[in-house]
């Protein structure tokens, strides 16, 4: 659900590349960086600040879908 989810949701289709530089950003830049979500979106690239905190507010939600319960573990 997670990656469907992301890019279906208005912030257009990201990559494997894209996400996998998401991922590196994130550990880079954290909540106390100013101007955080722009340097998250240069580190992506083709992405604005907008759609990498979009991007990221929507793994927070699915990340806390799946520690509810509410995701079937797969067997």
């Amino acid at each position: 659900m997670a990656s469907s989810s992301m890019s279906s949701r208005g912030s257009g289709s990201w990559t494997a590349k894209q996400n996998k530089d998401f991922e590196r950003a994130l550990a880079v830049y954290d909540k106390d960086t100013p101007d955080r979500w722009y340097n998250v979106a240069k580190a992506v690239g083709g992405k604005t600040a907008e759609e990498v905190k979009r991007h990221y507010e929507l793994l927070v939600a699915d990340v806390k879908y799946i520690e509810s319960g509410q995701v079937p573990f797969p067997y």
